[in-house]
């Protein structure tokens, strides 16, 4: 039986998704509607809906979006023909992508130019590796197994990382690489985003307390699925949902306390819902926040819509 829920903090939006959201919602604001986003500006199926309803149309392909009309970049980045293509085409963009993966795009751009064999760690097929390998040529590696096959004959090597990946994970690759390439360098400051670091660290310090960590998120989310990796490294059963309605009766057998945290795309009405929803079902329950750190950061509007 359930006797106590600890509410994890950090958790939920971090500052990049926070502005790209806020960008969206300010287009409509000045613009009205149809405000047409290129790729979901977020890996959240709530908040794509709740941008719909406004009069958000998303697309994957901007030829879909007629021609003259306003067009959204989504936090994840975009490679630079998307942006040539809307130019020929007369689209009007506004760039919503993090500020802390432009600055991943601003390196590999860099050490290009310097010369560098580029290794970016990553998952394949995300929109964010997706954006930034557009920016320079690189090798794209997941594991420690891809460093052992890759045969870089170069004695200026360098690796960048997408920015939400798991920070234990990466560490191996990093090690692997560190050792078979000992000259190879780093980007000057790390590329995995505070915010995804820190949310991985408030679950690490959690663990010891919780028997079950739910953490809300979509399945397409990485920063969401390497949360659930958190959790299970550190002996903690943990399972990944959309909402309130995925949870589970099995998961709370022998189970005494819980925790609950979410993904950066995350709005905080679905961790209260599922709050609501446990109390209800375990009405002795006693309710704590568990804080590893406070986060402070905000990023900047674009230009054109400040003010």
């Amino acid at each position: 039986m359930i006797q106590k829920i600890y509410l994890v903090n950090p958790r939920g939006f971090c500052a990049g998704v926070t502005r790209s959201i806020d960008i969206v919602e300010r287009c409509l604001e000045l613009y009205g509607r149809p405000i047409y986003v290129r790729h979901h500006i977020v890996h959240n199926e709530h908040v794509i809906r709740d941008l719909e309803l406004k009069g958000a149309i998303f697309v994957e392909e901007l030829s879909k979006v007629p021609e003259g009309s306003r067009v959204v970049l989504s936090a994840h980045g975009s490679p630079p023909e998307v942006k040539r293509e809307a130019e020929r085409r007369g689209l009007l963009l506004i760039d919503a992508v993090c500020p802390l993966v432009i600055k991943v795009h601003y390196e590999a751009v860099r050490f290009h130019q310097k010369g560098y064999r580029i290794v970016l760690i990553g998952h394949r097929g995300h929109q964010e590796v997706k954006g930034t390998m557009g920016h320079a040529p690189m090798t794209l590696i997941e594991t420690v197994k891809d460093v052992e096959r890759l045969d870089i004959r170069s004695d200026r090597i360098v690796y960048l990382t997408q920015t939400t990946l798991s920070v234990d994970d990466t560490r191996d690759v990093i090690d692997a690489l560190r050792r078979k390439y000992p000259a190879i360098e780093s980007p000057p400051k790390e590329d995995i985003c505070y915010a995804t670091t820190n949310r991985q660290d408030a679950v690490k310090a959690l663990a010891g307390h919780i028997d079950l960590l739910l953490v809300i998120g979509s399945m397409s989310s990485s920063n969401s699925n390497r949360l659930v990796e958190t959790g299970r490294s550190q002996g903690v059963s943990t399972y990944l949902i959309p909402d309130q309605t995925a949870v589970r009766d099995e998961w709370f057998d022998g189970v005494e306390s819980l925790g609950i945290t979410s993904g950066a795309s995350v709005p905080d009405n679905l961790v209260f819902d599922l709050i609501d929803a446990l109390r209800a079902k375990f009405p002795g329950a006693t309710l704590e926040t568990f804080t590893h750190l406070e986060e402070h950061i905000q990023f900047s509007m674009p230009d054109e819509l400040s003010g």
